[in-house]
């Protein structure tokens, strides 16, 4: 199989994490993709005309997106147990991943309107309402024990991909100062070798 990834995307180092926890992180060839607003990747648009990352290729060829559905297909090759076969848990879990694919969505855009648009057209109200969306996301899970000190899943690996790119690209954010538990959570999980490697590179 064939995955695009860039080390930097918090919805690739999703997949990483599964594929580890797996143990499917050797039948899976990394190529890395360049994918940037405003900026022509024609070959990329081939694969997915929405531009994003990762994009898993199966050894059929078969092209599945997006990360979510990804480490569906992987927990499912692997007869894993990152999501809920069933029942509520099923359902609170794809919706604690609804709400952490949303909030990496709203930081993604905050670091574009920052660092990728013109001087000038920046819309600050816009991104402050982005981050905000973000961070009382932050005080959702601060106060979800439940997912905090529950099995490991796709919401526990979604919420660490959150908070390391909060690290990444955001470090003077404060979030540790703010949600204490988060911060003993992500402690806790760096801890495990999946989580530590695909730390993503000093910004």
């Amino acid at each position: 199989m064939k995955l695009s990834f860039s080390a930097a995307s918090p919805f690739a180092r999703k997949v990483r994490i599964a594929a580890i926890e797996l143990g499917l992180i050797d039948k899976i060839e990394f190529t890395p993709a360049t994918v940037a607003p405003g900026t022509a990747n024609e070959d990329y648009s081939r694969i997915t005309p929405l531009k994003k990352l990762p994009v898993l290729i199966t050894n059929d060829g078969d092209v599945i997106l997006d990360s979510y559905v990804i480490v569906e297909y992987l927990n499912e090759m692997a007869g894993g147990s990152l999501i809920p076969d069933y029942g509520s848990r099923r359902w609170k879990a794809k919706t604690n991943h609804s709400l952490i694919n949303g909030m990496l969505d709203s930081m993604l855009l905050c670091r574009y309107e920052k660092m990728v648009r013109p001087q000038g057209l920046q819309w600050q109200a816009w991104s402050d309402d982005h981050w905000n969306r973000a961070w009382t996301g932050m005080a959702h899970f601060e106060n979800m024990p439940d997912v905090l000190n529950g099995p490991f899943d796709i919401s526990q690996i979604g919420l660490v991909c959150v908070l390391g790119y909060a690290d990444f690209r955001f470090a003077d954010c404060g979030w540790r100062k703010a949600y204490p538990k988060l911060d003993a959570f992500h402690q806790k999980m760096l801890e495990r070798p999946s989580v530590k490697i695909s730390v993503p590179p000093a910004a």
